[in-house]
């Protein structure tokens, strides 16, 4: 078993000027909520994004991409397999999503192009999800990491900024990548990761950083079986108090551990020297923050590890963005994927009359469902 002991690196900045000193990057100025707000299942309608099954996070999401949406008059897209042509304001349509509406930046379209064109044997991509699905976190990773795909030195402060001692240079990106799905010196399955950042360490290792990330996505979706190979691999790891423990290949612990013995197999098969396991969502979605909590409390060490485990919240990323020189992408990444107070406007809880109508309609629509609950029951 390989050590994996992080040599500690220079950060590009001071503590005072790094952008972990900051306040998470706010264009609005307006401060941080607390919690993003419970919207009237009325004013989803309006904005054709009722969807029942949505969590809270993931509704208030919904809504603000439809806010985005139409704020850039692109037309709405439909529910996917609709037979029925019917809306979904978080979606746009195919024509809006072929032109590469759902990207931030022009500069980042040709690096979706050239991953879907050169995606690693095996890689996972819905096309149509990707163009036209405006909730999804596979262009979230596309739209964070796109532009620092095509500037190394760029992505170097990036990372420097964002995970201090972990590399001095970048030298490359990989989306949706694994060293090799199916193959049996790894986890002999299709586990990859959102992003795989390499690069070196001040006196020449190679590290390995691979990215989970997560929008509206709660860490309880449709769990994929985890393998046999998984038994034989986990103890060796070092990672796990109990690898043996039947909640890591369950939800919603199951991805992060797949990854995380991905991650060991990686430092195993020598293919870097140094590995570490991060995970990004948006400070708001509680559920899967609480998901990396969960999966952390299965570690023996999750910061200081043999593999160190590190949550991030996009608002620290988006941050480190800007500081790292792309201050105007970092404000289109907030306005897109943050700004609740758009939300909040929308709600128009200042005004005595319409916030009156909100909070009753939500009370009502919460009785409704108790009392549907308690009638299944």
């Amino acid at each position: 078993m390989t050590n994996n002991a992080l040599v500690p690196l220079p950060t590009a900045r001071t503590a005072d000027n790094s952008s972990a000193a900051f306040a998470p990057f706010d264009p609005s100025n307006l401060g941080t909520m607390y919690w993003v707000p419970l919207i009237p299942e009325r004013q989803r309608r309006k904005h054709h994004v009722f969807v029942p099954a949505d969590h809270r996070f993931k509704a208030a999401a919904r809504f603000l991409q439809a806010l985005w949406r139409e704020d850039r008059d692109l037309s709405i897209g439909q529910y996917p397999d609709s037979i029925t042509g019917r809306r979904l304001g978080s979606r746009i349509s195919m024509p809006a999503g072929g032109d590469g509406a759902n990207f931030l930046h022009p500069r980042i379209i040709p690096v979706v192009a050239q991953a879907l064109h050169y995606r690693e044997p095996g890689a996972v991509y819905d096309v149509d999800r990707l163009k036209t699905n405006l909730l999804s976190s596979q262009p979230l990773t596309f739209n964070l990491f796109g532009l620092l795909a095509r500037d190394l030195d760029l992505a170097t402060r990036f990372v420097t900024d964002l995970l201090p001692g972990t590399m001095a240079e970048v030298t490359e990106l990989l989306f949706e990548h694994s060293p090799g799905r199916g193959d049996t010196r790894f986890t002999a399955d299709g586990t990859a990761f959102d992003l795989a950042i390499r690069g070196r360490s001040a006196t020449g290792e190679r590290v390995f950083i691979g990215i989970e990330v997560k929008y509206s996505e709660n860490a309880y979706e449709p769990a994929s079986r985890v393998n046999e190979r998984y038994a034989a691999l986990a103890p060796t790891t070092d990672l796990f108090i109990d690898a043996t423990d039947p909640g890591l290949v369950s939800n919603p612990c199951q991805q992060l551990f797949r990854q995380h013995c991905l991650a060991a197999s990686i430092l195993d098969q020598g293919l870097a020297d140094h590995v570490i396991l991060a995970f990004i969502a948006p400070s708001h979605n509680y559920l899967a923050h609480a998901a990396a909590t969960t999966y952390a409390r299965h570690l023996h060490s999750a910061s200081t590890g043999r593999i160190p485990f590190i949550p991030l919240t996009l608002e620290r990323a988006i941050t480190a963005l800007a500081a790292a020189g792309l201050p105007d992408h970092a404000r289109a990444l907030h306005r897109r994927y943050l700004d609740w107070w758009l939300v909040d406007g929308e709600l128009h809880l200042d005004d005595v009359t319409a916030a009156a109508s909100n909070l009753f309609t939500a009370a009502a629509s919460a009785d409704r469902t108790t009392r549907r609950s308690k009638r299944a029951a």
